[in-house]
């Protein structure tokens, strides 16, 4: 296989809704992604060990929920959650879904950098399940604010996010914790930052030479010989878990 042309990754004009259309993400590109690589049909497993460990008060914010497995899973566990996001159609899905679980979900489009939707000091709790790897520096300052303003004080935060130096795959999205140090800690009080583990909906050996080139054309490079899978043979990476109090 000839080693594909790698792009320049512009994650500012990533259209998400059309990720989950099936359409390209970003404006040059002639094909879309192979697979939305976050949408895993369940919720993520570095969530569920969260809320097997973590003590989630109510109210709860998933900032970024997407299609709403992980913001469904909380709510079947006794949880009062509304999740937001910015794409219309993994909102309808979330409902959807959610409806069929028999679960009560408030679902919202918002622009989480700056939530005009809620009220200040609402939210007990608030998940990140991969929404602020996403954002450049300027919007995940914006969007650190916003919590600050909609969370209760004391409140805490859960986020987890892609880390740099993915063994395996070179994406744009990794953050170093000397990032989350210094954008988190302006409204929030870091008390941990730690390795976990974010799974993907790649199956590494369903990927074909043709979704490797698809990738490549928006800066990610997946070397199937090294990336690391889970049971189900899912692509995984290494990740940040922080825990934050709201000041």
């Amino acid at each position: 296989m000839q080693e594909p042309t790698v792009a320049v990754f512009d994650k500012e004009n990533v259209d998400y809704d059309a990720f989950y259309r099936g359409e390209p993400v970003l404006a040059d590109m002639e094909v879309p992604y192979p697979k939305v690589p976050w949408d895993l049909g369940e919720p993520q497993p570095a969530v569920v060990e969260l809320a097997d460990t973590v003590d989630f008060a109510d109210e709860i914010l998933d900032a970024g929920c997407g299609p709403g497995d992980n913001t469904i899973m909380l709510a079947q566990r006794g949880h009062h959650v509304t999740g937001i996001d910015c794409s219309p159609t993994a909102l309808a899905r979330a409902r959807a879904d959610a409806q069929a679980a028999g679960v009560n979900i408030t679902f919202v489009e918002s622009d989480a950098t700056k939530l005009a939707e809620f009220a200040s000091e609402r939210f007990a709790t608030v998940l990140d399940s991969a929404l602020y790897h996403c954002l450049a520096d300027v919007h995940r300052r914006q969007y650190v604010a916003a919590l600050h303003r909609v969370t209760r004080p004391g409140a805490q935060l859960h986020l987890v996010c892609w880390a740099k130096g993915t063994p395996g795959a070179r994406h744009p999205m990794g953050v170093a914790p000397e990032n989350l140090e210094t954008i988190v800690g302006t409204h929030w009080d870091i008390t941990e930052i730690r390795s976990t583990t974010l799974t993907t909906s790649l199956v590494r050996d369903a990927l074909t030479d043709a979704d490797l080139t698809q990738f490549a054309q928006v800066g990610v490079v997946i070397d199937r010989e090294a990336v690391e899978i889970d049971a189900k043979g899912r692509i995984m990476g290494p990740a940040w878990y922080l825990h934050a109090t709201r000041r």
